[in-house]
Parts: structure tokens; C-alpha cells; sequence
């Protein structure tokens, strides 16, 4: 495919211009990023955002391998002297890898087969012969007296017969117009069906007795019914009409009224149901494991984005709780900065006495360290801790508030080597409590250092394609990070190697200079850092931030490329940077749009989405887009499942959105279940409609303290039962 269609391709697939498609890939093979394309290259692609970015970088991807693909089909064909200009032009219009593997199929070195035995008996030219189907053609048994004996190596005429159905067999196998009607039916018409594998009750009960039509199988089910299989509690097979699918077979190949129609009608049979439907079964279940799989990848990432960019508890004294049993309950307190005052371990659930010298201890913390919030983490104990800390609230009078914060990802983060450089002198543990602590303070910062996979908001994310997975929440983290920004001189080197640009050595480089240096004093100096180059610096330098600067610029989100557009456009509506410094443009957007955005554009010289980001910036330096969500919900009393009654009203904030609804934290430690059925908007998904992090009223619908189940509505009061 030449560069002109393949760029027509993906602008007709993602709905843009075909120019500004071809810029995105010209930019990619000059090794920009998707960040920096996203937010500083707009005019070159009618500002499409990271997402889209992202989507047509995957497309392009696998119409690459497409075509490499394709390409080594063609050689291989060819090497075999076998490649004719219509199976040449076959190839090339060949939409999918499928397509193209079709095409292959009947030239692939195969393993011995029944079909490879006849034809080593000379079987070959009967098969040929019955299966053309001529009107005056021989029947079949007198055709085989020809082609069987002794001497021929075929015994009977029935042996020169199978043989020469098995050779037609293989043929219909192969042909791919045939595999690809059926492939259609099957998906326009199958249907999956799974049975209990064993008697006992299991989580996967609602699937001993289940078929469903595959076309509307949602992914959830499909990746649950694989792991049930896995597991041996499932036994699951695809079903489609067999006379139907017989009925399209035949039509393509059966001539009726011939002598040998009969033969080739058994030939078809047998092929189908011994070679054609079990492959297109096996190719049907992998491709609907391969869409479960980027559905529930798609919802991983939609999920971990909010998490990530959950506003910042800033500049509050944080005590950081990571609840536990036996070896109790660890304490951390950080400052505002997350600099760590002081640490304990206390034992809560070991009984009243131990529990009253709990609340004494962590009394004393507050007061001594003035701690504004407290993070429990959502683990072991997490319930008991919870209840500890509403009480250890009111016995000081209040003035605290907490939030349980999940836990997911602490213990690996602890236990790594970057958690043992960071904290050399903390046991493991205590650096969980550490980790929970920063997580309210700024979840970014703090959850950067996980891998993506171990913090848990989806679903079923460990029977995915694991490197799939990890480019796809890296992409997700890689754009948070730069949409927040960073600072040069606090950023950890795990937060600063997602910064465009930027890898883990050069961001262990920015650490080694500002320590061995001292703190950075503008961008450019950026540039002394060992291995960052112009162009790093040129990926990198507007996501850094570096207050300490004397260039008030250096500061926001504006590009250094874009300083002297900058200028101009304040020096355009009168004003200066001092007055940037001052904060005192808050009449600068209304300004630039009465004299017009385009107009400013052809004085300035940069495009109208360029300048409306420096209008942005300009307005509020180094602002952070998370203070504009709400601010996350901090709680100060408790409630236990028991507490819930059918109607009662609570505020929740959302953990985890799936295909069949969202859980919701509504403060009893185990999160409710807000059914698809039950969202105050009928939707295809529920990310269109919520995501992580949201903050929401929920009513109780019903609650199963047995099964601990709790069920709830966002469509206003239930009726009582």
C-alpha cells in the first residue's frame, strides 16, 4: 500500500482530512510523541486530541503489518511459481489479516494430511475430474475403476473414491471465498453455548446452561465463559445451523443434475464438518476473545485516566493508614510536600486495650504534626480501621476528615527496588502506608511509580494480551502526566521519565544534575543535562515547569518555541509579561477576541488553536486541570452494611466502571453495584456517563449482608418492596 492510500485509508476510518492524517504520520516517523503532537502541533492536525492520536498510531501500526504481511504472502506464492495477476490483485485488496491468511492457505507447506496421502496415490485427476461435474460426465464408481487396483496403489473403488472426496475436501477447506461466506454466517447467525463441566456451584453457575447469538455477546461474558473453560468448570463450543450453513456451502460448489453431484455434495459435507467449522470455530472464539480483550483494555484505560487525574488534597498535613491484622495497622504522617514526619505501627483490631492505646497514639500524631486529613487504604482491616478512625474524629473534637483510597499496587510498589532507593531507611510495610498517604495527596505523582496493570479499575485484565495492555495504560499515564505538567526541581525520576521525551535514564540524569547542581533555573538549562539533546528538549520542554525561573514563561504550559508569539500577543492588547507575574489579565481573553483571533493569527504567526493555548496559559501560569473537577469526598463518620435501608440517599464516589454498570464507595466498605439498567440515562456503555473518581448520589435498592451485595440506583428513590 502506497503512502497515498494508506493515508486515505486511516482519514476515511477516523473521519479527518486526509493532509492532516499524512502531518500525523510525518511527525511520527521524525520521532515526535503523541503528547507533544497532541498539544503543540494543532494546526498541523485540526487539533484531534492524545485519544485519536493514539487510535490512528494503532491503526497505522496494523496496516503496516498488513502490508508486510501481504508482502511475504506474495513472495512465497511467487516462489512456488504459482502467483497469478488476479490472486496478486486478491492480495493486495485483501482488507484484514484474515483476508489475506485465506488467500495463503491453500499454499502453505501443510503436515500430512488425508488429502496428502490421496494425492500421493494418484488420486489427484479423479478428483479433478467428478469434482468439475459434468453433465456428460462418468458416475462416480466408474470413473474410479480408472484410478484403483492393485497396481495403481488403491485397492478398491471405494478407497479411489474416499480418497478423491478427501482431495475435494481440502479444496473447499481452502478456497477463501468459501471461508469467508461462512466466516459471515457464522458470526451473523453462531451462537455460543457453554454447559457445566462439573456439578459443584461455582461463580461461573450462570453460565452451565447459557447460549447467547455472537453478535450481541458482550465482552465481559465472553472473557468470563474463557476463564470458566480454563478452569475446567465450562465447556463451551459455537453452534450455527448445520442445514444452513450446508445449504451456502453447496450452492457455491454443487451442480444439480449431474452424475457426480451426489459425491461432491458428501465431499462438501464431510468437509465442512471435519475441516471447515472446527477451524472457523477456533478462528471465531479467538477473534471474539481478541475483541473482549481491546474492549476490556479500551475500559481499563477509560478507568485509569480519571484515577490518575483525581484532584490533589494539596498543602495538607496527611496521615497515610495501611490497615492490617496480624502485623497491625502501619502509620505514616507526610507534610504538604510529602516529606515523611514521622511513622508507627498500631494494633486496632487486637482488642479493646490495644485498640484505646491506638487512638491515643494517633491522637498524639495529629496534634503534634497538625494532620488535616487522614488516607485509610481500602485493604485487609480496611473496615475496622475505618471505624477506629470515625471514632478517633469525634474524640478529638473533629477538625480531620478522612477517605479510604485504594490500596491496589502498594504492596508492589513497597517491595520494588525503586520504593528501597526512595525509602532505604523504612520498612516495607511502612512504605505502604507512605505510598497511601502521597496517594491523597497527589494520585498522580504517586501512582506513576506502580506499573498501570497493578492498580486495578478494570476487569479481567489478567487474562488480556499483557503487553497489549501495557502499551495501552502507558499511553494513558504518558498523556496525564504531560496534561498535569511537572515540576523540574521536585519531580521524582518516575514521574519525569513519562514526560515527552524524556526515557528512564535522561529523567535519572534531570534528578543527578538538580542535586549535584542545585534547582534548575530556567528550561534552557535543561539542555546541560547529560543525553538531552535538542530534540528531546524540544518534546520535553513544554510539559516542565520551573518556578524558580526568572522567565515567568517558563512557568506555563507555553512552549519555548512559542515565547516570542507570546510576547507579541500581549504586547497586541497591551499588555507585558510583568503583568503575567502580577496575575493581572483577566481581561486579556476578551481583548484578543475583539480584535479577532484570525487577524492576530496573520500578525503573530501562529494558528488560531496555538494561540488560544497561550491565551490559557497566559491567564492562569501553571495552572493544574485537575483543580477544575470537584475535589474528591472526604468523609468524618461511618456507617455499617446493617445501616443501609431500602430508599436511603448517599453520597459515593465511583471506583470502578465496567461493561454491566459502576461500583460506587458509599462509605460501609464495600462498594454497592450500580446496574447499566439502573443509570439515570439509558447508554451503550457506562463510561459514557461516569467515570473514576466522580462523585455521585446514589439511592439503596437492596442489600444481601450474606453474600455481601449491595445494589443500587441513580434513577431516584425505589419503591418499597
Amino acid at each position: 500500500m502506497d503512502m497515498d492510500k494508506l493515508t486515505s485509508t486511516l482519514a476515511r476510518e477516523i473521519g479527518r482530512d486526509a493532509k492532516q492524517v499524512a502531518n500525523v504520520i510525518t511527525l511520527l516517523e521524525g520521532g515526535a510523541t503523541i503528547p507533544f503532537i497532541a498539544r503543540y502541533r494543532k494546526e498541523l492536525h485540526g487539533s484531534m486530541d492524545d485519544q485519536l492520536l493514539r487510535q490512528l498510531c494503532d491503526r497505522l501500526q496494523y496496516l503496516r503489518n498488513l502490508e508486510g504481511r501481504k508482502e511475504e504472502i506474495r513472495r512465497a506464492i511467487e516462489n512456488q511459481g504459482k502467483l497469478t495477476e488476479e490472486l496478486s490483485r486478491a492480495i493486495e485488496n485483501a482488507a484484514t489479516l484474515a483476508e489475506a491468511e485465506d488467500l495463503y492457505r491453500p499454499y502453505k507447506q501443510k503436515r500430512r494430511t488425508r488429502a496428502t496421502i490421496a494425492r500421493e496415490k494418484g488420486l489427484e485427476p479423479l478428483a479433478q475430474l467428478l469434482f468439475e461435474q459434468k453433465r456428460s460426465g462418468p458416475a462416480p464408481e466408474e470413473a474410479a475403476r480408472d484410478h484403483s487396483g492393485p497396481e495403481k496403489g488403491v485397492e478398491t473403488v471405494e478407497d479411489a473414491l474416499q480418497g478423491a472426496s478427501d482431495i475435494i475436501a481440502e479444496w473447499l477447506s481452502d478456497d477463501a471465498a468459501i471461508r469467508k461466506t461462512l466466516r459471515e454466517l457464522v458470526l451473523r447467525q453462531g451462537s455460543l453455548h457453554s454447559v457445566a463441566a462439573a456439578q459443584e456451584d461455582s461463580v461461573y453457575r450462570l453460565y452451565y446452561d447459557f447460549t447467547f447469538p455472537l453478535r450481541r455477546l458482550q465482552g465481559y461474558q465472553v472473557l468470563a465463559i474463557n476463564r470458566g473453560e480454563r478452569e475446567n468448570m465450562l465447556k463451551v463450543s459455537v453452534q450455527l445451523d448445520r442445514p444452513n450453513a450446508l445449504a451456502a456451502l453447496c450452492r457455491a460448489v454443487v451442480r444439480p443434475g449431474t452424475p457426480a453431484m451426489a459425491f461432491v455434495k458428501a465431499a462438501a459435507e464431510d468437509a465442512y464438518d471435519r475441516l471447515i467449522f472446527p477451524s472457523l470455530e477456533r478462528e471465531v472464539r479467538a477473534l471474539l476473545k481478541e475483541q473482549a480483550d481491546e474492549g476490556a483494555i479500551h475500559t481499563f484505560a477509560l478507568n485509569l485516566r480519571p484515577l490518575l487525574m483525581q484532584p490533589p488534597v494539596k498543602g495538607k498535613v496527611t496521615m497515610g493508614l495501611d490497615p492490617g491484622y496480624r502485623m497491625g495497622c502501619k502509620v505514616a504522617v507526610v507534610d504538604a510536600t510529602g516529606k515523611v514526619l514521622d511513622t508507627r505501627v498500631v494494633y486496632p483490631t487486637h482488642g479493646q486495650r490495644q485498640k484505646e492505646e491506638c487512638i491515643r497514639t494517633l491522637s498524639q500524631m495529629i496534634a503534634r504534626h497538625q494532620v488535616e486529613c487522614i488516607a485509610i487504604g481500602n485493604g485487609t482491616a480496611s473496615r475496622e480501621t475505618e471505624q477506629m478512625t470515625a471514632q478517633l474524629i469525634r474524640r478529638i473534637g473533629g477538625g480531620v476528615s478522612y477517605m479510604v483510597v485504594s490500596e491496589a499496587g502498594a504492596s508492589v510498589y513497597s517491595a520494588s527496588p525503586l520504593a528501597a532507593e526512595e525509602f532505604p531507611q523504612f520498612d516495607v510495610n511502612l512504605r505502604s502506608a507512605v505510598s497511601i498517604a502521597r496517594r491523597l495527596q497527589d494520585p498522580l505523582a504517586e501512582l506513576v511509580k506502580i506499573d498501570p496493570k497493578a492498580i486495578g479499575v478494570g476487569q479481567y485484565q489478567h487474562d488480556m494480551p499483557q503487553a497489549r495492555l501495557g502499551q495501552a495504560l502507558d499511553g494513558v499515564v504518558e498523556d496525564c502526566v504531560n496534561a498535569v505538567g511537572v515540576d523540574a526541581n521536585t519531580a521524582s525520576p518516575s514521574l519525569l521519565q513519562r514526560v515527552s521525551g524524556l526515557t528512564a535514564a535522561t529523567a535519572k540524569n534531570v534528578v543527578h544534575y538538580r542535586e549535584e547542581k542545585g534547582a534548575f533555573q530556567s528550561r534552557k538549562e535543561l539542555l546541560k543535562v547529560r543525553g538531552l539533546g535538542p530534540k528531546a528538549y524540544e518534546q520535553c520542554a513544554g510539559f516542565i515547569r520551573v518556578p524558580e525561573s526568572r522567565q515567568v514563561l517558563d512557568r506555563t504550559g507555553v512552549h519555548p518555541e512559542s515565547y516570542a508569539a507570546a510576547q507579541a500577543l500581549l504586547e497586541e492588547c497591551g499588555f507585558t509579561l510583568s503583568d503575567v507575574e502580577k496575575g493581572a489579565l483577566e481581561h486579556l481573553p476578551e481583548k484578543a477576541e475583539a480584535m479577532g483571533l484570525e487577524e492576530l493569527e496573520k500578525r503573530i504567526g501562529v494558528g488560531v488553536p496555538t494561540l488560544r493555548d497561550i491565551l490559557r496559559e497566559l491567564c492562569k501560569p501553571g495552572r493544574d486541570p485537575r483543580e477544575e473537577l470537584p475535589p474528591p469526598l472526604l468523609r468524618t463518620d461511618v456507617m455499617e452494611m446493617k445501616d443501609l435501608k431500602p430508599g436511603m440517599e448517599l453520597k459515593g464516589t465511583v471506583r470502578n466502571v465496567v461493561d454491566f454498570g459502576v461500583f460506587v464507595d458509599i462509605g460501609v466498605h464495600q462498594d454497592g453495584l450500580v446496574h447499566i439498567s439502573k443509570l439515570p440515562q439509558r447508554v451503550r456503555h457506562p463510561s459514557q456517563l461516569l467515570q473514576v473518581g466522580d462523585v455521585v448520589t446514589v439511592w439503596v435498592e437492596k442489600v444481601d449482608e450474606g453474600k455481601k451485595r449491595i445494589s443500587l440506583t441513580m434513577c431516584g428513590v425505589p419503591p418499597l418492596a
